[in-house]
């Protein structure tokens, strides 16, 4: 039987995932999926303890943050291929010419 903490601790892994990929890369496209590991292990985390105790709200909170998640990812890709047509890389180092300009 998979029990509340079960979900827990994976939602922990996929969280701690996550940080250390928003903390070592260099790639914003890998910047971007981390932060979405860190967004996806919060929802799982919300709905593991909802359904724990049986109540609807922490999935819904859960259906807003996908909806969040999404429209972030939308925007950062869509900045992210104007950066890359004006830069020719998508490294974090190369975001700090933007000062320059």
């Amino acid at each position: 039987m998979i029990s509340l903490n079960h979900y827990l601790i994976v939602a922990a892994l996929m969280f701690v995932i996550g940080l250390v990929g928003v903390m070592k890369r260099q790639n914003l496209i890998m910047l971007f999926f981390s932060t979405e590991i860190l967004l996806n292990a919060a929802n799982v985390a919300l709905v593991a303890i909802s359904s724990f105790y049986n109540d609807i709200g922490g999935q819904i909170f859960a259906m807003f943050i996908i909806a969040i998640a999404a429209s972030e990812m939308a925007v950062g890709l869509g900045l992210l291929i104007l950066w890359y047509k004006k830069r020719h890389s998508i490294e974090i180092d190369s975001l700090s010419t933007m000062r320059d300009e």
